[in-house]
């Protein structure tokens, strides 16, 4: 049966300490502190027993106060049948009490036993034993009706409040915990995110210099089955083991990168066409601005990969890049000025231009590689 408002318990963050500050705690263990010692000065003083009739009392009220404590732990524990018997103890420990002439110790069991059952039992059991426990209050106060019934019902209310303020404490505790494990899930998702953005740039890197081996391992292939000079051959050789070495830079300049140790963009560039075999030439348009580390590795890597397909698609072509600096985006166009025709996406499988538009897709841009008007055309558009 589902639970309602008269079957619930208060939440077990709501009985918890933990769910108090600690400056309401030490009142708290104050206050019980204070009505342990009013029951133990009430029961020397306001009886006639002497002797072994007070040493009983003492036994008695130390049984209380343990029989209090079990109740506090079965509540917590959410175990209806334990925690009604025992405040049953506690009630008849009070009548005992009251019957021997223990009357203040007897009033402040029963006002407790009141106000803490509707603190931390559910209502459809508290009620029957707040009004059990007020109405023995009543019978055995020699106060004026007027002033019973006033202190009868402000225990009442009292007892509903505390249930309230510590339902309201279960709820701070349970929201706070959500939101703990919210920002543990949100970093564990990051530290995913960063992950994959390193391994993404490593795949992009390693790809970029693999297609460049090919290229001069293809042609060195040729070379051979053409019985070209040695030193030809030798070249391309040479050139592929470069490629090689100039990819571990590379990864090694896209991890740091990722750290936010970036080149600026326009030199980056500026290298890449220097360093290109074919003729090539950059132009910068726009208000320059520093890039964010995805938009700008994106733009790099595209960079590479079209000069790549440029310097293997048209030998000798020349090539034309242009960066620009747009209001909400920045464009890379790279144009050779011959090739034949076809769009080219790399090797396959994920690598090469396929590999650039899957990654301006992920920065919520755009990639587009064919053929133009002399020749290939990549462009690249990310917004920033």
């Amino acid at each position: 049966m589902t639970e309602n408002v008269w079957t619930r318990w208060p939440s077990r963050e709501a009985l918890l300490p933990e769910s108090v500050s600690r400056p309401r705690r030490l009142m708290s263990w104050a206050v019980r502190l204070t009505v342990f010692g009013m029951l133990l000065w009430g029961a020397f003083t306001s009886s006639r027993l002497h002797g072994w009739g007070s040493a009983a009392a003492a036994v008695g009220l130390v049984a209380a106060v343990w029989v209090a404590w079990a109740f506090f732990r079965t509540t917590l524990a959410h175990r209806l049948w334990p925690s009604l018997a025992l405040v049953a103890v506690l009630l008849a420990i009070a009548v005992a009490a009251r019957s021997v002439g223990f009357e203040v110790p007897a009033l402040v069991v029963w006002c407790g036993c009141a106000v803490v059952a509707l603190e931390r039992l559910p209502l459809a059991f508290a009620l029957p034993v707040t009004s059990v426990a007020l109405v023995s209050y009543a019978v055995g106060s020699d106060d004026a009706w007027l002033t019973t019934v006033a202190t009868a019902g402000g225990l009442a209310l009292a007892g509903y409040v505390l249930r309230l303020d510590a339902e309201a404490r279960g709820s701070a505790q349970r929201l706070l915990a959500q939101e703990r494990a919210a920002l543990a899930a949100e970093a564990e998702s990051a530290a995913l995110a960063e992950r994959a953005r390193i391994a993404r740039e490593i795949h992009d890197v390693l790809a970029h210099s693999l297609s460049a081996q090919m290229v001069h391992l293809e042609a060195a292939r040729l070379l051979i089955e053409r019985d070209a000079d040695r030193q030809q051959i030798l070249d391309r050789v040479v050139a592929a083991r470069g490629m090689a070495r100039d990819g571990l830079a590379e990864t090694r300049q896209a991890l740091s990168a990722l750290r936010g140790d970036l080149t600026p963009l326009e030199d980056f560039l500026a290298q890449l066409v220097e360093t290109a075999e074919s003729a090539a030439e950059v132009t910068i348009t726009g208000e320059r601005r520093v890039l964010p580390a995805e938009a700008s590795q994106a733009v790099r890597r595209v960079a590479q990969e079209a000069l790549t397909n440029a310097r293997r698609h048209a030998p000798g072509a020349g090539v034309r890049v242009r960066l620009d600096y747009g209001a909400h985006e920045v464009t890379l166009d790279v144009r050779d000025s011959g090739g034949p025709p076809g769009e080219v996406t790399g090797s396959g499988g994920g690598y090469g231009l396929l590999g650039m538009r899957e990654r301006a897709e992920l920065l919520g841009g755009s990639l587009w590689a064919g053929p133009g008007e002399e020749g290939f055309v990549v462009t690249l558009k990310v917004p920033v």
